[in-house]
Protein backbone atom coordinates (compact mmCIF):
# COMPACT_ATOMS: atom_id res chain seq x y z
CA UNK A 1 0.00 0.00 0.00
CA UNK A 2 1.22 3.75 -1.03
CA UNK A 3 2.95 4.94 1.86
CA UNK A 4 0.18 7.89 3.71
CA UNK A 5 2.67 11.15 3.36
CA UNK A 6 1.08 15.23 4.48
CA UNK A 7 1.10 17.51 1.67
CA UNK A 8 0.81 21.48 1.46
CA UNK A 9 -1.94 21.99 -0.65
CA UNK A 10 -3.21 25.22 -0.80
CA UNK A 11 -6.69 24.19 -2.97
CA UNK A 12 -7.77 23.36 0.05
CA UNK A 13 -8.50 27.24 1.54
CA UNK A 14 -9.65 27.78 -1.94
CA UNK A 15 -12.66 24.96 -1.48
CA UNK A 16 -13.56 26.59 1.76
CA UNK A 17 -13.07 30.09 0.59
CA UNK A 18 -15.21 29.51 -2.67
CA UNK A 19 -18.37 29.25 -0.93
CA UNK A 20 -17.71 32.67 1.10
CA UNK A 21 -16.74 34.47 -2.36
CA UNK A 22 -20.03 33.29 -3.78
CA UNK A 23 -22.27 34.91 -0.77
CA UNK A 24 -20.28 38.32 -1.22
CA UNK A 25 -20.74 37.82 -4.78
CA UNK A 26 -24.73 37.40 -4.32
CA UNK A 27 -24.50 40.50 -1.91
CA UNK A 28 -23.38 42.69 -4.11
CA UNK A 29 -25.38 41.62 -7.34
CA UNK A 30 -28.77 40.99 -5.25
CA UNK A 31 -30.46 43.75 -7.60
CA UNK A 32 -30.15 41.84 -10.68
CA UNK A 33 -31.59 38.34 -9.82
CA UNK A 34 -30.85 36.67 -12.98
CA UNK A 35 -26.86 37.74 -12.18
CA UNK A 36 -27.15 36.60 -8.53
CA UNK A 37 -28.61 33.55 -9.06
CA UNK A 38 -25.94 32.33 -11.85
CA UNK A 39 -23.35 33.76 -9.43
CA UNK A 40 -24.69 30.84 -6.75
CA UNK A 41 -24.47 28.04 -9.29
CA UNK A 42 -21.55 28.87 -10.77
CA UNK A 43 -20.13 29.60 -7.40
CA UNK A 44 -21.44 25.78 -6.28
CA UNK A 45 -20.23 24.19 -9.69
CA UNK A 46 -16.66 25.94 -8.47
CA UNK A 47 -16.66 24.22 -5.48
CA UNK A 48 -17.42 21.22 -6.63
CA UNK A 49 -14.47 21.24 -9.00
CA UNK A 50 -11.92 22.03 -6.08
CA UNK A 51 -13.42 19.27 -4.21
CA UNK A 52 -13.12 16.37 -7.00
CA UNK A 53 -9.40 17.84 -7.38
CA UNK A 54 -8.69 16.37 -4.22
CA UNK A 55 -10.12 13.06 -5.11
CA UNK A 56 -6.82 11.35 -7.26
CA UNK A 57 -4.24 12.63 -4.37
CA UNK A 58 -6.37 11.29 -1.46
CA UNK A 59 -7.10 7.94 -3.33
CA UNK A 60 -3.21 7.76 -3.73
CA UNK A 61 -2.73 7.47 -0.28
CA UNK A 62 -2.06 11.14 0.57
CA UNK A 63 -3.17 13.32 3.45
CA UNK A 64 -3.29 16.96 2.01
CA UNK A 65 -2.92 19.91 4.43
CA UNK A 66 -3.20 23.71 4.40
CA UNK A 67 -2.10 25.78 7.43
CA UNK A 68 -3.84 29.08 7.83
CA UNK A 69 -2.80 29.95 11.21
CA UNK A 70 -0.65 29.21 14.27
CA UNK A 71 -1.74 29.91 17.91
CA UNK A 72 -0.09 28.27 20.26
CA UNK A 73 1.48 24.75 20.09
CA UNK A 74 -0.48 22.06 19.32
CA UNK A 75 -3.43 25.06 18.76
CA UNK A 76 -3.75 26.05 14.94
CA UNK A 77 -6.08 27.02 12.50
CA UNK A 78 -5.34 24.38 9.71
CA UNK A 79 -7.15 22.23 7.19
CA UNK A 80 -6.85 18.38 5.69
CA UNK A 81 -8.09 16.63 3.16
CA UNK A 82 -7.97 12.83 4.29
CA UNK A 83 -10.27 9.88 3.30
CA UNK A 84 -12.94 10.52 5.79
CA UNK A 85 -13.13 14.59 5.17
CA UNK A 86 -13.50 13.81 1.48
CA UNK A 87 -16.85 11.45 1.74
CA UNK A 88 -18.59 14.25 3.37
CA UNK A 89 -17.34 17.35 1.40
CA UNK A 90 -17.91 15.56 -1.84
CA UNK A 91 -21.52 15.10 -0.48
CA UNK A 92 -21.77 18.66 0.14
CA UNK A 93 -20.07 20.02 -3.13
CA UNK A 94 -22.53 17.88 -4.96
CA UNK A 95 -25.95 18.54 -3.24
CA UNK A 96 -25.09 22.04 -3.12
CA UNK A 97 -25.38 22.65 -6.88
CA UNK A 98 -28.88 20.84 -7.32
CA UNK A 99 -30.00 22.50 -3.86
CA UNK A 100 -29.23 26.30 -5.67
CA UNK A 101 -31.16 24.95 -9.01
CA UNK A 102 -33.78 23.45 -6.69
CA UNK A 103 -34.07 27.10 -4.46
CA UNK A 104 -34.55 28.83 -7.79
CA UNK A 105 -37.49 27.35 -8.81
CA UNK A 106 -39.20 27.04 -5.23
CA UNK A 107 -38.40 30.81 -3.85
CA UNK A 108 -39.52 32.54 -7.19
CA UNK A 109 -42.52 30.15 -7.32
CA UNK A 110 -43.89 31.18 -4.18
CA UNK A 111 -42.54 34.87 -4.56
CA UNK A 112 -40.22 34.41 -1.65
CA UNK A 113 -38.97 37.78 -0.04
CA UNK A 114 -35.15 38.33 0.82
CA UNK A 115 -34.28 35.86 -1.75
CA UNK A 116 -30.35 37.37 -2.13
CA UNK A 117 -30.36 37.26 1.68
CA UNK A 118 -31.59 33.83 1.75
CA UNK A 119 -28.97 32.97 -1.17
CA UNK A 120 -26.04 34.62 1.26
CA UNK A 121 -26.38 32.23 4.15
CA UNK A 122 -27.25 29.90 2.04
CA UNK A 123 -23.66 29.84 0.61
CA UNK A 124 -22.28 30.85 3.89
CA UNK A 125 -23.51 27.70 5.54
CA UNK A 126 -21.61 25.54 2.90
CA UNK A 127 -18.28 27.91 3.16
CA UNK A 128 -18.90 26.26 7.33
CA UNK A 129 -19.99 22.88 6.00
CA UNK A 130 -16.50 22.30 3.90
CA UNK A 131 -14.47 23.77 7.02
CA UNK A 132 -15.55 21.36 9.19
CA UNK A 133 -15.00 19.01 6.28
CA UNK A 134 -11.65 19.38 5.63
CA UNK A 135 -10.70 21.01 9.55
CA UNK A 136 -7.20 19.66 10.55
CA UNK A 137 -8.22 19.68 14.30
CA UNK A 138 -10.77 20.22 17.02
CA UNK A 139 -10.45 23.75 17.46
CA UNK A 140 -10.94 24.39 13.42
CA UNK A 141 -13.92 22.07 13.73
CA UNK A 142 -15.29 24.38 16.51
CA UNK A 143 -14.69 27.12 14.99
CA UNK A 144 -16.64 26.03 11.23
CA UNK A 145 -18.89 24.64 13.66
CA UNK A 146 -20.09 27.88 15.00
CA UNK A 147 -20.25 29.72 11.42
CA UNK A 148 -22.47 26.80 10.24
CA UNK A 149 -24.95 27.86 13.29
CA UNK A 150 -24.94 31.41 13.15
CA UNK A 151 -25.32 31.44 9.33
CA UNK A 152 -28.67 28.89 9.17
CA UNK A 153 -30.40 31.17 11.41
CA UNK A 154 -31.49 33.78 9.27
CA UNK A 155 -32.62 30.56 6.89
CA UNK A 156 -34.54 29.19 9.72
CA UNK A 157 -36.23 32.82 10.79
CA UNK A 158 -36.53 33.57 6.69
CA UNK A 159 -40.51 34.09 6.87
CA UNK A 160 -40.29 36.63 9.95
CA UNK A 161 -43.72 35.63 11.34
CA UNK A 162 -43.85 34.20 15.66
CA UNK A 163 -43.41 30.82 14.33
CA UNK A 164 -40.22 31.49 12.40
CA UNK A 165 -38.85 33.53 15.30
CA UNK A 166 -39.29 30.92 17.96
CA UNK A 167 -38.07 27.96 15.98
CA UNK A 168 -34.86 30.14 14.70
CA UNK A 169 -34.52 30.86 18.36
CA UNK A 170 -34.90 27.33 19.43
CA UNK A 171 -32.36 26.16 17.17
CA UNK A 172 -29.73 29.08 17.76
CA UNK A 173 -30.50 28.79 21.39
CA UNK A 174 -29.42 24.46 21.34
CA UNK A 175 -27.00 24.43 19.30
CA UNK A 176 -24.85 27.38 20.28
CA UNK A 177 -25.46 26.53 23.93
CA UNK A 178 -24.55 23.06 23.85
CA UNK A 179 -21.54 23.71 21.46
CA UNK A 180 -20.26 26.48 24.50
CA UNK A 181 -21.49 24.66 27.62
CA UNK A 182 -19.75 21.22 26.44
CA UNK A 183 -17.77 21.09 23.32
CA UNK A 184 -15.42 24.30 24.36
CA UNK A 185 -14.83 22.88 28.01
CA UNK A 186 -14.30 19.20 26.46
CA UNK A 187 -11.49 20.70 24.15
CA UNK A 188 -9.76 22.76 27.23
CA UNK A 189 -10.25 19.57 28.91
CA UNK A 190 -8.16 18.04 25.47
CA UNK A 191 -5.75 20.23 25.35
CA UNK A 192 -4.68 19.80 28.94
CA UNK A 193 -3.76 16.11 28.77
CA UNK A 194 -3.01 15.73 25.70
CA UNK A 195 -1.08 18.96 24.78
CA UNK A 196 -2.83 19.28 21.27
CA UNK A 197 -5.99 19.59 19.54
CA UNK A 198 -4.96 18.03 16.72
CA UNK A 199 -6.26 15.06 14.83
CA UNK A 200 -4.56 11.56 14.60
CA UNK A 201 -3.35 10.55 11.59
CA UNK A 202 -5.40 7.32 11.89
CA UNK A 203 -8.28 5.33 13.60
CA UNK A 204 -6.76 3.28 16.00
CA UNK A 205 -4.55 5.15 18.48
CA UNK A 206 -6.46 8.06 18.87
CA UNK A 207 -4.70 11.46 20.74
CA UNK A 208 -4.63 10.54 23.97
CA UNK A 209 -2.59 9.09 26.29
CA UNK A 210 -2.84 5.08 27.95
CA UNK A 211 -2.71 6.38 30.89
CA UNK A 212 -5.10 9.34 30.95
CA UNK A 213 -7.82 9.26 33.97
CA UNK A 214 -10.36 7.22 32.64
CA UNK A 215 -13.28 9.41 34.48
CA UNK A 216 -12.05 12.35 32.84
CA UNK A 217 -11.70 10.75 29.06
CA UNK A 218 -15.18 9.39 29.49
CA UNK A 219 -16.68 12.82 30.52
CA UNK A 220 -14.55 14.47 27.59
CA UNK A 221 -16.08 12.00 25.72
CA UNK A 222 -19.37 12.63 26.57
CA UNK A 223 -19.10 16.35 26.48
CA UNK A 224 -18.23 16.21 22.67
CA UNK A 225 -20.62 13.15 21.46
CA UNK A 226 -23.51 15.41 23.09
CA UNK A 227 -22.01 18.67 22.44
CA UNK A 228 -22.27 18.87 18.85
CA UNK A 229 -25.93 19.10 18.98
CA UNK A 230 -26.50 19.09 15.34
CA UNK A 231 -26.03 15.64 15.50
CA UNK A 232 -29.73 14.84 16.79
CA UNK A 233 -28.94 12.79 20.15
CA UNK A 234 -31.61 12.63 22.03
CA UNK A 235 -32.48 14.93 24.68
CA UNK A 236 -30.73 17.66 22.31
CA UNK A 237 -32.75 16.63 19.17
CA UNK A 238 -35.58 19.84 19.54
CA UNK A 239 -34.14 22.16 17.39
CA UNK A 240 -34.32 19.79 14.70
CA UNK A 241 -38.28 19.29 14.41
CA UNK A 242 -38.67 23.12 15.05
CA UNK A 243 -36.49 24.18 12.55
CA UNK A 244 -38.90 22.85 9.98
CA UNK A 245 -41.00 26.31 9.92
CA UNK A 246 -37.90 27.29 7.33
CA UNK A 247 -38.34 27.05 3.27
CA UNK A 248 -38.59 23.41 2.19
CA UNK A 249 -35.06 24.39 0.60
CA UNK A 250 -33.83 25.26 4.04
CA UNK A 251 -35.03 21.96 5.27
CA UNK A 252 -33.23 19.89 2.61
CA UNK A 253 -30.13 21.80 3.66
CA UNK A 254 -30.13 21.09 7.02
CA UNK A 255 -31.13 17.77 6.88
CA UNK A 256 -29.05 16.37 3.57
CA UNK A 257 -26.52 18.96 2.59
CA UNK A 258 -25.23 20.89 5.69
CA UNK A 259 -26.23 21.27 9.26
CA UNK A 260 -27.09 18.24 10.58
CA UNK A 261 -24.42 15.71 8.23
CA UNK A 262 -21.94 18.81 10.36
CA UNK A 263 -23.11 16.88 13.63
CA UNK A 264 -22.45 13.18 12.45
CA UNK A 265 -19.39 14.20 10.68
CA UNK A 266 -17.98 16.29 13.81
CA UNK A 267 -19.58 13.50 15.93
CA UNK A 268 -17.57 10.50 14.48
CA UNK A 269 -14.54 12.56 13.44
CA UNK A 270 -14.21 12.82 17.28
CA UNK A 271 -15.20 9.76 18.03
CA UNK A 272 -12.16 8.50 15.44
CA UNK A 273 -9.26 10.66 14.94
CA UNK A 274 -9.26 12.24 18.85
CA UNK A 275 -10.24 9.16 20.99
CA UNK A 276 -9.28 6.34 18.32
CA UNK A 277 -10.98 3.02 18.20
CA UNK A 278 -8.19 1.08 20.62
CA UNK A 279 -8.85 3.63 23.17
CA UNK A 280 -12.81 3.46 22.79
CA UNK A 281 -12.43 -0.27 23.29
CA UNK A 282 -9.67 0.53 25.88
CA UNK A 283 -12.34 2.59 27.65
CA UNK A 284 -15.17 0.77 27.17
CA UNK A 285 -16.93 3.57 25.54
CA UNK A 286 -18.35 2.29 22.00
CA UNK A 287 -21.21 -0.58 22.94
CA UNK A 288 -22.30 1.67 25.64
CA UNK A 289 -22.85 4.70 23.02
CA UNK A 290 -24.57 2.23 20.25
CA UNK A 291 -27.21 1.69 22.80
CA UNK A 292 -27.82 5.17 23.87
CA UNK A 293 -28.31 6.40 20.26
CA UNK A 294 -30.57 3.12 19.88
CA UNK A 295 -33.53 4.50 21.91
CA UNK A 296 -32.95 7.71 19.62
CA UNK A 297 -33.40 5.53 16.80
CA UNK A 298 -36.35 3.96 18.22
CA UNK A 299 -37.90 6.89 19.88
CA UNK A 300 -37.86 9.04 16.96
CA UNK A 301 -39.40 6.49 14.23
CA UNK A 302 -42.14 6.17 17.16
CA UNK A 303 -42.55 10.03 17.36
CA UNK A 304 -42.77 9.95 13.38
CA UNK A 305 -45.43 8.08 13.21
CA UNK A 306 -47.88 9.91 14.76
CA UNK A 307 -47.08 12.92 12.68
CA UNK A 308 -49.85 14.06 9.67
CA UNK A 309 -47.72 17.08 8.55
CA UNK A 310 -45.04 15.70 5.69
CA UNK A 311 -42.09 17.68 6.83
CA UNK A 312 -42.52 17.35 10.47
CA UNK A 313 -42.83 13.05 9.98
CA UNK A 314 -39.68 13.57 7.76
CA UNK A 315 -37.79 15.46 10.26
CA UNK A 316 -38.16 13.22 13.02
CA UNK A 317 -37.11 10.23 10.25
CA UNK A 318 -34.06 12.34 10.10
CA UNK A 319 -33.98 12.05 14.42
CA UNK A 320 -33.87 8.72 13.33
CA UNK A 321 -31.28 8.21 10.75
CA UNK A 322 -28.61 10.12 11.93
CA UNK A 323 -27.85 8.06 15.13
CA UNK A 324 -27.46 4.86 12.69
CA UNK A 325 -23.84 6.64 11.80
CA UNK A 326 -23.36 7.32 15.55
CA UNK A 327 -24.20 4.14 15.91
CA UNK A 328 -22.30 2.18 13.27
CA UNK A 329 -19.04 3.99 14.31
CA UNK A 330 -19.74 2.94 18.05
CA UNK A 331 -19.39 -0.55 17.40
CA UNK A 332 -15.82 -0.37 16.48
CA UNK A 333 -15.74 -2.82 13.93
CA UNK A 334 -14.50 -2.77 10.20
CA UNK A 335 -17.93 -3.39 9.21
CA UNK A 336 -19.82 -1.23 11.49
CA UNK A 337 -17.67 1.78 11.27
CA UNK A 338 -18.11 1.30 7.70
CA UNK A 339 -22.06 0.80 7.65
CA UNK A 340 -21.82 4.19 9.77
CA UNK A 341 -19.71 6.33 7.45
CA UNK A 342 -21.66 4.97 3.90
CA UNK A 343 -24.70 5.79 5.39
CA UNK A 344 -23.94 10.05 5.98
CA UNK A 345 -23.99 9.68 1.98
CA UNK A 346 -27.21 7.42 1.34
CA UNK A 347 -29.02 9.26 3.63
CA UNK A 348 -28.04 12.59 2.17
CA UNK A 349 -29.37 11.73 -1.12
CA UNK A 350 -32.64 10.05 -0.21
CA UNK A 351 -33.30 12.62 2.57
CA UNK A 352 -32.59 15.56 0.04
CA UNK A 353 -34.94 14.08 -2.46
CA UNK A 354 -37.48 13.29 -0.31
CA UNK A 355 -37.52 17.34 0.96
CA UNK A 356 -37.45 18.24 -2.73
CA UNK A 357 -40.49 16.33 -3.07
CA UNK A 358 -42.23 17.86 0.05
CA UNK A 359 -41.66 21.29 -1.33
CA UNK A 360 -42.65 20.20 -5.11
CA UNK A 361 -46.03 18.79 -3.73
CA UNK A 362 -46.40 22.10 -1.39
CA UNK A 363 -45.73 24.15 -4.37
CA UNK A 364 -47.96 22.45 -6.64
CA UNK A 365 -50.90 21.57 -4.45
CA UNK A 366 -50.60 23.46 -1.48
CA UNK A 367 -50.80 20.35 0.39
CA UNK A 368 -48.61 19.67 3.86
CA UNK A 369 -50.57 17.47 5.56
CA UNK A 370 -50.03 13.32 4.19
CA UNK A 371 -53.96 12.74 5.00
CA UNK A 372 -54.73 14.93 2.97
CA UNK A 373 -52.82 13.38 -0.05
CA UNK A 374 -55.17 11.37 -1.19
CA UNK A 375 -54.44 10.44 -4.97
CA UNK A 376 -52.09 13.40 -5.79
CA UNK A 377 -49.65 10.83 -6.92
CA UNK A 378 -51.91 10.21 -10.06
CA UNK A 379 -51.55 14.01 -10.85
CA UNK A 380 -48.02 14.09 -9.86
CA UNK A 381 -46.38 10.55 -10.70
CA UNK A 382 -42.89 11.81 -10.84
CA UNK A 383 -42.74 13.63 -7.78
CA UNK A 384 -44.52 10.44 -5.72
CA UNK A 385 -42.12 7.96 -7.94
CA UNK A 386 -39.09 9.95 -6.57
CA UNK A 387 -40.61 10.00 -2.73
CA UNK A 388 -40.82 6.34 -3.28
CA UNK A 389 -37.64 5.42 -4.18
CA UNK A 390 -36.41 7.64 -1.66
CA UNK A 391 -38.18 6.18 0.88
CA UNK A 392 -37.20 2.76 -0.01
CA UNK A 393 -33.00 4.64 0.74
CA UNK A 394 -34.43 5.36 4.45
CA UNK A 395 -35.94 1.73 5.31
CA UNK A 396 -32.79 0.09 3.11
CA UNK A 397 -33.98 -2.15 0.46
CA UNK A 398 -32.09 -3.36 -2.19
CA UNK A 399 -30.89 -1.56 -5.41
CA UNK A 400 -31.05 1.91 -3.25
CA UNK A 401 -28.19 3.26 -1.44
CA UNK A 402 -29.71 2.52 2.17
CA UNK A 403 -29.81 -0.76 1.65
CA UNK A 404 -25.60 -1.11 1.64
CA UNK A 405 -25.67 1.31 5.33
CA UNK A 406 -28.14 -1.34 6.70
CA UNK A 407 -26.00 -4.05 5.49
CA UNK A 408 -22.61 -3.40 6.96
CA UNK A 409 -24.50 -2.11 9.88
CA UNK A 410 -26.15 -5.52 10.14
CA UNK A 411 -22.92 -7.27 9.63
CA UNK A 412 -21.49 -4.99 12.24
CA UNK A 413 -23.43 -5.62 14.69
CA UNK A 414 -22.94 -9.34 14.60
CA UNK A 415 -18.80 -8.89 13.59
CA UNK A 416 -19.69 -7.07 17.50
CA UNK A 417 -21.80 -9.72 18.86
CA UNK A 418 -24.47 -7.16 20.01
CA UNK A 419 -27.20 -9.16 19.02
CA UNK A 420 -29.50 -6.11 20.80
CA UNK A 421 -28.28 -3.90 18.28
CA UNK A 422 -29.26 -6.64 15.64
CA UNK A 423 -33.10 -6.40 17.04
CA UNK A 424 -32.61 -2.58 17.30
CA UNK A 425 -31.79 -2.66 13.25
CA UNK A 426 -34.38 -4.78 12.39
CA UNK A 427 -36.96 -3.19 14.51
CA UNK A 428 -36.19 0.50 13.40
CA UNK A 429 -36.68 -0.71 9.78
CA UNK A 430 -39.98 -2.01 10.24
CA UNK A 431 -40.35 1.30 12.19
CA UNK A 432 -39.23 3.30 8.60
CA UNK A 433 -41.41 0.82 6.71
CA UNK A 434 -44.49 2.25 9.01
CA UNK A 435 -44.01 5.53 8.69
CA UNK A 436 -43.40 5.71 5.08
CA UNK A 437 -45.36 3.43 2.88
CA UNK A 438 -48.62 5.15 3.93
CA UNK A 439 -47.20 8.40 1.88
CA UNK A 440 -47.06 6.06 -1.27
CA UNK A 441 -50.07 4.41 -0.16
CA UNK A 442 -52.41 7.46 -0.03
CA UNK A 443 -50.93 9.43 -2.90
CA UNK A 444 -51.23 6.73 -5.24
CA UNK A 445 -53.79 4.03 -4.41
CA UNK A 446 -56.40 6.41 -2.17
CA UNK A 447 -59.13 7.99 -4.23
CA UNK A 448 -59.52 11.58 -3.70
CA UNK A 449 -61.98 13.37 -1.95
CA UNK A 450 -64.24 14.09 -4.77
CA UNK A 451 -63.46 14.19 -8.52
CA UNK A 452 -62.39 17.53 -8.86
CA UNK A 453 -59.93 17.54 -6.15
CA UNK A 454 -56.84 18.20 -8.07
CA UNK A 455 -58.19 20.15 -11.06
CA UNK A 456 -55.36 22.69 -12.33
CA UNK A 457 -52.43 20.42 -10.14
CA UNK A 458 -49.72 19.32 -12.40
CA UNK A 459 -45.68 18.34 -11.54
CA UNK A 460 -44.33 21.30 -10.27
CA UNK A 461 -42.04 23.72 -12.84
CA UNK A 462 -38.76 21.60 -14.24
CA UNK A 463 -36.40 24.14 -11.63
CA UNK A 464 -37.80 21.94 -8.95
CA UNK A 465 -38.59 18.89 -10.30
CA UNK A 466 -35.20 18.07 -12.67
CA UNK A 467 -33.16 18.08 -9.32
CA UNK A 468 -35.44 15.81 -6.86
CA UNK A 469 -35.32 13.35 -9.89
CA UNK A 470 -31.48 13.83 -9.96
CA UNK A 471 -31.00 13.21 -6.57
CA UNK A 472 -33.02 10.40 -6.95
CA UNK A 473 -31.03 8.83 -9.56
CA UNK A 474 -28.16 8.94 -6.96
CA UNK A 475 -29.45 7.30 -4.69
CA UNK A 476 -30.04 4.43 -7.11
CA UNK A 477 -26.75 4.89 -8.33
CA UNK A 478 -24.91 4.66 -5.11
CA UNK A 479 -26.80 1.41 -3.93
CA UNK A 480 -25.99 -0.25 -7.60
CA UNK A 481 -22.05 1.31 -7.47
CA UNK A 482 -21.06 2.10 -4.27
CA UNK A 483 -17.67 1.33 -4.34
CA UNK A 484 -16.42 4.89 -5.12
CA UNK A 485 -17.32 6.32 -1.84
CA UNK A 486 -16.51 2.86 0.38
CA UNK A 487 -13.05 3.61 -1.63
CA UNK A 488 -12.31 6.35 0.82
CA UNK A 489 -13.83 4.09 4.13
CA UNK A 490 -12.09 1.61 3.35
CA UNK A 491 -9.10 3.96 3.10
CA UNK A 492 -9.41 4.85 7.05
CA UNK A 493 -8.19 0.85 7.60
CA UNK A 494 -4.63 0.89 5.59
Amino acid sequence: MPEKLFFENPSLLLAVLAPLAGAVLVMLTGKRPNVREACSFITAVITFGIVVSLVQPVLAGQKLICHVSYLLPGLSIALRADSFSMVFALVAASLWIVTVFYSLGYMRGLHEHDQTRFNACFALALFGALGCAFADNLFTLYLFYEIVSVSTYPLVAHHQDQEGYEGGRKYLTYLTATAKGLVLPAMIVTYCVCGTLDFSDNISSGIFPSEASRVLVTMTYAFLVLGFAKNGIMPFHHWLPGAMVAPTPVSALLHAVAVVKVGVFATTRVMLFTFGVDTMDAFNLGIPTAYFVSFTILAASLIALSKDNLKARLAYSTVSQLSYVILGVALLTPTGITGGLIHIVNHAFGKITLFFCAGAIYVASHKKNISDMQGLGRVMPWTFGAFAIAALTMIGVPPVGGFVSKWYLLVGAMDAAQTGILIVLLASTMLNIAYFAPVVYTAFFCKPAHDRAYEGVREAAPAMLVPLLITASLSVAVGIYPDFFLRFIKGLFL
